[in-house]
């Protein structure tokens, strides 16, 4: 017997508005049915589990112990600034001179993310 993931729970103070961030982050919708307000709601992604999103009173602390790696379509640094434009916070920078490595942003929330290299920008580096 084993377990299926079913989502991705991510505590906010706003779901309605973490979840439209999140949604313009993946081109996936939020749900149909959520409006401004809810308490809940998540964005369906096309595989996988979905992002699940869930009011609660306490504001972030401290580092998470589980985060989100995205592997954009474009490049990594393009993506960058398209997730910048959308209302992230650049991180940390772990990207190395030699093409490799990531960029860790926050959500308007703060809650960190990875941006990792793209296929296009791995292939350009793994030779």
């Amino acid at each position: 017997m084993v377990s299926v993931l079913q989502n991705v729970a991510i505590d906010c103070a706003d779901a309605y508005e973490l979840a439209g961030f999140w949604s313009s982050v993946t081109g996936r919708p939020r749900d149909p049915e959520a409006k401004p307000g809810d308490r809940e709601t998540q964005v369906l992604l096309a595989e996988g589990p979905m992002l699940y999103f869930n009011e609660v009173p306490e504001p972030k602390k401290s580092k998470n112990r589980l985060h989100l790696c995205l592997r954009p379509e474009t490049s990594r640094d393009q993506e960058v600034e398209r997730l910048l434009a959308l209302g992230a916070t650049f991180v940390a920078d772990h990207r190395n001179p030699d093409g490799s490595g990531w960029a860790v942003l926050a959500d308007p929330e703060g809650n960190e993310f990875c941006v990792l290299r793209s296929e296009s920008d791995r292939a350009a580096t793994d030779s």
